[in-house]
């Protein structure tokens, strides 16, 4: 039998993340653009300068409600009619509010970019806020508190931000509002805060696909560059301050017959030289399945489907604009096991990270995790939008446009000694606060027992 020759592997081809081009529109807004051949969906990202820290006290959710709002109909359509042509073009819009500002998405064939955008820079211009589409959305906020509440780890993560920052801070409070600040929302109130703003002199755009043939910046002229208002600087952020003091607090879930875990902390965000290693640490800690967490509390234990622990960028400030810690990053280890084991599932979490300060990562576990997130990279940013959300992320945080792919070299280069000291400074074992949502009845005693940290109950 004659076998065909075994084929051989093709030369690898270098990579690296995508370098945009920067500009800037007459009106003030900031443009970066990235040409990827084949890419013939277009992906725009918008970057509006109005953070939650900007909303008005007692207005927590504003931000929200007019980020929605901005495809809800405008001075020239309807939102039946804005939609029906967003529709016609095969495009999708959303926005959505967090701590650094509202972000507008746009995706759309290359055909229909110009009509796309045209729709979005009337969207920006001149929304229509009118107050039945407010009321209406005001509304579905209120009809999600429940489900979030019910939701545990969605309940977790709304008291481990409670108990980590003070009370007078935003991000201790829920990004959307809660129903009482949320019910106080009216028409007059979103259109102050879209004045207050939305402006293109603090305002960036994205615009990552295949742009052969486009006439990119006459698009933009015509378009978004029609887009007007007054000139003003980026806000300053207040520092941030959190308080980590050891402790666990359990959300009473009665007869809850599973525990949700989500044990933090704040610490370095993508500013800070120790961010490689850590984000490289965190991940030989419990990013994947061979991680160490899941490898002793799934594979070993079987306490649960998996856990985590990851680094979440809360919000980032260039450093020298304020005094005290203006960036923030969550620190976080996040999973669920059943109600019985939960005492001897934070225990063996301890002990994993008592190990881990003993006796540090080893060269195996250094070198999976680096071709894990650096070998993936190419599939990672396959797609115009991950390259286009991952831009936007550089420019909320006030990062440079070849950060991401400084972050790779670095990445591959940091050692294993590195990453070990820089995911023990990120959870050490006296500074985590620990939020449970179960059973307190159940759960309360053991977890006592184990002496992580003082125990309080809360209501569920």
């Amino acid at each position: 039998m004659q076998y065909h020759p075994q084929p051989t592997p093709g030369v690898a081809r270098p990579w690296a993340f995508p370098a945009p081009e920067r500009g800037a529109l007459p009106n003030g807004l900031t443009v970066l653009r990235c040409h990827r051949p084949g890419q013939q969906v277009v992906a725009v990202e918008i970057f509006l300068d109005a953070p939650l820290d900007a909303e008005p006290e007692g207005f927590d959710g504003v931000a929200t409600i007019m980020a929605r709002a901005l495809s809800e109909g405008t001075d020239k359509r309807s939102a039946e009619e804005f939609a029906a042509e967003l529709e016609r073009c095969g495009a999708t819009l959303d926005a959505h509010a967090d701590h650094p500002g509202v972000r507008v998405s746009l995706e759309v064939p290359v055909s229909r970019l110009a009509k796309a955008l045209g729709l979005v820079a009337e969207a920006l211009r001149a929304p229509a806020f009118s107050g039945s589409e407010i009321e209406r959305l005001v509304g579905n906020r209120l009809d999600e508190i429940p489900h979030e509440q019910a939701n545990p780890a969605r309940r977790a993560a709304k008291q481990l931000a409670k108990e980590l920052f003070p009370a007078t801070a935003r991000m201790s409070r829920p990004r959307q509002g809660t129903e009482e600040t949320v019910r106080r929302i009216d028409a007059a109130a979103v259109r102050a805060f879209y004045d207050a703003h939305v402006r293109p002199s603090t305002a960036t755009a994205v615009v990552v696909g295949d742009l052969t043939g486009v006439d990119v910046d006459a698009l933009l002229a015509e378009t978004v560059g029609d887009w007007s208002g007054d000139s003003a600087e980026p806000g300053q952020a207040p520092p941030v301050t959190a308080d980590d003091r050891g402790r666990v607090v359990i959300v009473d879930r009665p007869g809850a017959v599973q525990t949700q875990l989500l044990i933090g902390r704040i610490g370095a965000d993508r500013h800070d030289s120790v961010w490689p290693a850590q984000v490289l640490g965190t991940y030989c800690l419990g990013g994947t399945l061979t991680s160490r967490l899941d490898r002793v509390l799934r594979e070993e234990k079987g306490y649960t489907y998996g856990v985590r622990a990851f680094a979440q960028v809360l919000r980032s400030t260039a450093p020298g604009t304020s005094s005290g810690r203006t960036g923030a990053a969550m620190l976080a280890i996040s999973g669920s096991v059943d109600t019985e084991s939960t005492g001897p599932a934070l225990d063996d979490l301890w002990k994993v990270l008592r190990t881990l300060a003993a006796e540090g990562l080893t060269d195996a576990e250094r070198e999976t995790a680096v071709q894990n997130l650096v070998g993936v990279a190419p599939l990672k940013f396959e797609t115009a939008a991950s390259v286009a959300g991952t831009l936007a992320d550089q420019v909320e945080q006030h990062l440079p446009d070849d950060y991401q792919a400084q972050l790779y070299a670095r990445l591959a280069e940091t050692g294993t000694v590195e990453a070990t000291a820089a995911v023990v400074n990120a959870f050490p074992v006296d500074r985590l606060v620990t939020v449970l949502v179960g059973d307190a009845s159940q759960i309360a005693d053991p977890v006592r027992a184990l002496g992580i940290g003082e125990v309080s109950v809360v209501s569920g």
